[in-house]
């Protein structure tokens, strides 16, 4: 709700497929090539040319589908969506529309600590554009036909959605499946997931309003704020009298604002019509059970092993699980370790490293067997929680084993008993008026005891064993 208006929130996503090779020929799809170093004469529209389908792009389909607990369509057919602009050098584009390859299905999204099942309608093959380069020339637009021909899936949501931040948790969900599944890298910067964004409004019991669509979202932050400046706009349009057109808009990440792109086009604008050079696309429920046998732990199956295996919270193992590389380094490192510990070194010290440093996980200054060293040392009581942030620090910087930093800068936690009592004797000696006063009832001088021994250790007093001897002593 804002101010007292509903929105109505509904979302397509654009996942590139991860294949090596485009939908309809044999060009690459490597990121970052020169322009138009990728392009085959079926991209590039050549007249006489006919597409080819890639099987393997099919099947990705077919897997991402039974992981959004879809149902797969025995027979679907390629249609021509037709439509001008300059990077589509065939006057049209290869999509699906009343026969899709995947049909209804479902994912659940957690939001404070509440499940919502958001509905998919449909998810259907297409082949994405050229770019157009606007920013080459000052008089002219260059188009790059790399892109041109590489297979999308188009995932189709219903409205189920009701706020910014439920469909940024549905975005975020459907990417991590996709990973998971090991078809769509999900890489936003790079535009291999792309959402539009579909938003109306209207008060409670009203019918629903005219919804506006805002295209090519490449971030869940862009999604967020998107969402929200439309459904503001929107609202004061309508309590200002006026009424909301239905277009497509676009999202200027530089003011935070969305502004009219065109008119909204309705299928019948494209004309589409079967693909005369393609026929129907015949799917045996024999394959697709074969896919299903391959398909792996998703997220959900995650979340509930970890929490039954590891003890942990339902939010901390959503945490862990929304990505699959921190869920398979996270099961590297806790192998015959303390789970809690495990969990609080990496959702706090080793995230705070990688967000400061913008860096992904599979990019982490510190490995996981290397990790595993250092809570090795915190659970034997080498090293004191305290020193251990230290390590840690110099661990990312320098790239070193724990131990060798331990040895190097001579910082093994002191557990002797005999050592520690001597450092405990040294301070109440020092303090005999604070004793005194601590044995009248002042007991949050505890804490400066503590500290002064910890100073005179340096930081490597076994907590525990000084805490326990500083008692004994204190109170005797």
């Amino acid at each position: 709700m804002i101010d007292g208006w509903e929105l109505v929130i509904g979302i397509e996503i654009h996942a590139q497929v991860k294949s090596n090779s485009k939908l309809f020929s044999s060009s690459s799809t490597d990121f970052g090539s020169g322009p138009n170093s990728q392009v085959s004469l079926v991209d590039a529209a050549m007249p006489g040319m006919l597409p080819v389908i890639n099987k393997f792009c099919v099947e990705q389909a077919v897997r991402s589908g039974i992981g959004l607990n879809a149902k797969i369509n025995n027979k679907s057919i390629f249609d021509r969506k037709n439509y001008f602009y300059q990077d589509l050098p065939q006057g049209y584009q290869i999509s699906q529309f009343k026969d899709p390859i995947v049909g209804n299905g479902f994912v659940d999204i957690v939001l404070d600590d509440q499940t919502k099942r958001i509905g998919i309608e449909r998810l259907h093959l297409e082949q994405d554009a050229g770019k157009s380069l606007h920013d080459q020339d000052p008089n002219l637009t260059f188009v790059d036909l790399n892109r041109s021909g590489i297979a999308l899936m188009e995932i189709v949501s219903n409205p189920d959605m009701s706020s910014a931040d439920e469909a940024v948790e549905y975005v975020k969900k459907v990417r991590s499946i996709l990973r998971y599944l090991d078809t769509c890298d999900g890489n936003m910067e790079q535009g291999s997931l792309r959402a539009d964004v579909n938003v109306s409004v209207n008060k409670p019991g009203d019918e629903l309003g005219t919804r506006c669509e805002i295209k090519n979202l490449n971030s869940f932050k862009y999604i967020h704020s998107s969402i929200i400046y439309e459904a503001k706009r929107q609202i004061k349009l309508i309590e200002s009298g006026e009424s909301i057109n239905q277009e497509t808009r676009l999202y200027n990440i530089d003011t935070g604002e969305t502004r009219s792109m065109r008119s909204k086009e309705d299928a019948h604008d494209y004309r589409y019509f079967p693909d005369p050079d393609l026929l129907p696309l015949e799917i045996e429920d024999k394959w697709i059970e074969e896919i299903k046998s391959t398909i792996p732990e998703l997220p959900d199956q995650k979340k509930n092993r970890f929490i039954k295996d590891y003890n942990l919270s339902e939010y901390d193992a959503g945490v862990i699980v929304s990505d699959k590389a921190t869920s398979d380094y996270y099961e590297k490192v806790v192998k015959n370790r303390s789970p809690k510990l495990v969990t609080t070194w990496i959702t706090s010290e080793l995230f705070s490293i990688l967000n400061k440093k913008n860096l992904t996980i599979d990019e982490s200054p510190v490995s996981h067997d290397k990790l595993g060293e250092l809570i090795d040392n915190i659970e034997s009581g080498k090293v004191s929680n305290r020193l251990a942030k230290y390590i840690f620090e110099e661990m990312c910087e320098t790239g070193k084993l724990p131990s060798d930093i331990i040895s190097e800068k001579g910082l093994s936690q002191i557990s002797d008993e005999g050592e520690l009592e001597k450092l405990v004797n040294s301070v109440l000696s020092a303090n005999p008026e604070n004793v005194e006063k601590y044995k009248n009832g002042k007991d949050k001088l505890f804490g400066f005891f503590v500290g002064e021994a910890m100073k005179l250790s340096k930081g490597k007093a076994n907590p525990k064993i000084l805490n326990e001897l500083l008692k004994s002593k204190l109170n005797t």
